[in-house]
């Protein structure tokens, strides 16, 4: 199976430069699902259901959140009856929408979470343990062809503990919201696909997509200021795209994905 996951979508570029890009990509690497995460994709916080609606129609099969999912208020009575909408999973009992989603693709199911971190994120309830639960009645291979899962979190170490958590039990694990692309795709052991951080779809000429004197400001005069706004010039899709073994569902390949944009290109043959 031929699984293409891009980073998190942030703003009108980003989101402009996903939608153009998505019926190439899926000519060129015939993917069997594409998920996105876009969670920054409503002017870098949140996300509409008319931007949700645009980004599926273009080509995404399922989109994740993170820790903006309800920066927007429309989206929650959307997410309830959205089945390709994810929120992470740890979210407490009773949170709007649903973590995980069962998909049929090419005639073989596979399941898709959306967790959070908490290290210097929102006090969720514990993603390991989350996992734990939904994978103990969702078997790779037995009872799921592929597992994916989008970890939304702040710290490399959080994002590394939890995939060698699950190394062997799921297909993938790829890392979002840092929004800076990194390069340790690899897999593991048990034959986990794993990248700590898919980076952005959004203009690189930014500090993590947001326009540059604003951000610079925060920092050089500890005080907030006006509310960031996203950069606005071409953006850099970037992702990970991953072949796993029909038999035992785990990964054969992995390989980071940069089409157009500031950040040198790359793109899996």
């Amino acid at each position: 199976m031929r699984i293409l996951f891009l980073g998190d979508i942030v703003g009108r570029s980003g989101r402009d430069a996903v939608i153009a890009a998505l019926p190439g990509l899926r000519a060129r690497l015939s993917p069997d699902l594409v998920i996105v995460n876009a969670e920054n994709a409503a002017h870098g916080f949140g996300l509409t259901p008319e931007i949700a609606r645009a980004v599926l129609a273009a080509g995404a099969d399922v989109l994740t959140l993170g820790n903006h999912a309800w920066d927007r208020r429309e989206i929650i009575p959307y997410i309830e009856g959205e089945p390709h909408l994810l929120r992470p999973l740890n979210y407490p009992p009773g949170t709007p929408g649903r973590g995980a989603g069962l998909f049929s693709v090419s005639g073989r199911k596979v399941l898709v979470a959306n967790v959070m971190g908490r290290l210097y994120m929102d006090a969720l309830d514990c993603p390991f343990r989350a996992v734990d639960a939904l994978l103990a009645s969702h078997a790779l291979a037995r009872t799921v062809d592929a597992i994916v899962i989008d970890i939304h979190a702040e710290a490399s170490s959080e994002k590394c503990a939890f995939a060698w958590h699950v190394d062997g039990r799921v297909s993938v694990v790829v890392g979002t919201h840092t929004h800076i692309p990194t390069a340790d795709a690899r897999i593991l052991p048990g034959g986990t696909a794993f990248q700590s951080d898919a980076g952005m779809c959004g203009d690189y000429d930014s500090v993590i997509g947001m326009q540059k004197e604003g951000a610079m400001q925060r920092f050089i005069r500890k005080l907030p200021g006006e509310r960031l706004a996203p950069a606005e010039g071409e953006a850099t899709v970037c992702g990970v795209f991953v072949e796993t073994d029909d038999a035992t569902g785990l990964a054969r390949r992995i390989a980071p994905l940069r089409l157009g944009g500031r950040l040198a290109s790359a793109m899996p043959e």
